[in-house]
């Protein structure tokens, strides 16, 4: 199967790698993206927006040979369910790690400082979000800080656009790192808005994957395991995952 990785914020293909390695090693084709403007430190990025980046996915997607594996992680997941929503016949399956699919007119992370119309990746213990880098040695850390590349700042604040209500048919996996299925399912029943499009999709499975925010980097076998799993759901045979149907994840 074709696999197609989406990063998050901050993050060009590579940081993939370590996941692509094990996944073509299991005979799969896997496309890591670098999405536009994050190419490097250096390149201008002011003007790119949150569609230039869905359009490389949609992109990508088009020039597939079959169905496709989508993996989006953190705001990678609004990413890519912009992408299932332009074309849902193409994805056979979508995982999502560590972010949601972002609901039509929401941005997909909004409240960040932005200079020169970009974004810089915040010290998360300084936001108040440690959880995000729990698993990271120091060593570690301070090579992903070093190494984060400033995110457009219209990727961030431009409204997410949907318009193909078929995107809620295509199976989803839901990777929980930081925080946990359970967590999901309480804030899908409260009605929160960043979760709302999960209450309308028709087949979602959920997985704990316990860790912080970058398990590609800080446990990426276990993520390609999960990853795997997902492939093999999507080419119809059985997984080890938990399957919930419905609004209230049950």
């Amino acid at each position: 199967m074709e696999i197609v990785l989406v990063p998050g914020l901050w993050l060009d293909g590579s940081t993939w790698d370590a996941v692509a390695a094990v996944l073509e090693r299991a005979g799969h084709t896997v496309r890591p993206l670098t999405l536009p403007g994050m190419e490097s430190k250096d390149v201008d990025r002011s003007g790119v927006t949150l569609a230039d980046q869905v359009a490389a996915v949609v992109t990508a997607l088009d020039q597939a040979e079959g169905p496709v594996l989508l993996v989006g992680h953190s705001a990678g997941c609004g990413i890519s369910h912009a992408a299932v929503d332009a074309r849902p016949d193409t994805v056979a399956r979508a995982v999502y790690i560590g972010g949601f699919p972002t609901p039509g007119d929401a941005p997909l992370l909004d409240g960040l400082p932005a200079e020169y119309g970009e974004v810089a990746m915040p010290d998360w213990a300084e936001v108040g979000e440690e959880a995000n880098v729990v698993d990271f040695d120091g060593p570690t850390l301070a090579r992903f800080y070093a190494a984060a590349i400033p995110a457009p700042e219209r990727v961030l604040t431009d409204p997410q656009r949907l318009s193909n209500d078929r995107r809620y048919d295509i199976p989803v996996t839901l990777v929980c790192p930081e925080y946990t299925s359970d967590d999901v399912r309480q804030w899908v029943a409260a009605g929160a808005e960043p979760v709302s499009e999960l209450t309308r999709m028709h087949d979602v499975t959920y997985v704990d994957l316990p860790g912080g925010h970058w398990p590609q980097i800080t446990q990426p076998g276990k993520l390609a395991r999960v990853i795997l799993d997902a492939a093999a759901s999507a080419a119809g045979l059985s997984t080890d995952g938990v399957r919930a149907h419905g609004p209230d994840g049950g």
